[in-house]
């Protein structure tokens, strides 16, 4: 199974009293965003799945990628990596799942899927983290596929 962890792009500083699920993208996170969905447009497979947080952020930027997509209470600001890799159906889906989320989930899942302990991976704002799973000599493993920043493409 392919997991396509995306998070969300630079948004604004929240304002006084400003609820945090309202603050939208930066013009600069407007354009992250764009590019980065250009580019995961020509990489994703046939039959993705599309997942978002209901954080006007997260939304932004996957609007961006002009596809479908579901939001998901499971993937707001905080969630755990169990909310997370449920709503992806790790490992198991049959299918490859884009998940647009917030830090430090996206990279608490990262680091748990890579085994590299209880700290969340810094996962740059607008990035996208592509793993798979497999299977090697009866052990269970997850790739890194790609690691992509928006500035850089």
């Amino acid at each position: 199974m392919d997991l396509i962890l995306w998070r969300h792009a630079e948004a604004h500083d929240a304002e006084a009293g400003q609820d945090d699920m309202q603050r939208a993208l930066t013009a600069r996170g407007e354009k992250h965003a764009t590019r980065m969905a250009v580019w995961l447009d020509r990489q994703l497979p046939e039959g993705v799945r599309v997942f978002s947080s209901p954080a006007v952020r997260a939304e932004q930027t996957v609007r961006a990628l002009g596809r479908r997509y579901k939001v998901r209470d499971a993937l707001s600001p905080g969630a755990s990596v169990d909310d997370l890799l449920e709503a992806a159906g790790w490992p198991h889906a049959k299918y490859p799942v884009v998940l647009v989320g917030h830090q430090p989930s996206l990279g608490a899942v990262a680091s748990r899927l890579l085994q590299m302990g209880d700290t969340p991976c810094p996962v740059r704002k607008g990035s996208v983290w592509w793993l798979r799973s497999r299977q090697r000599d009866g052990i269970d493993q997850t790739v890194i596929m790609s690691v992509t920043v928006a500035d850089r493409l």
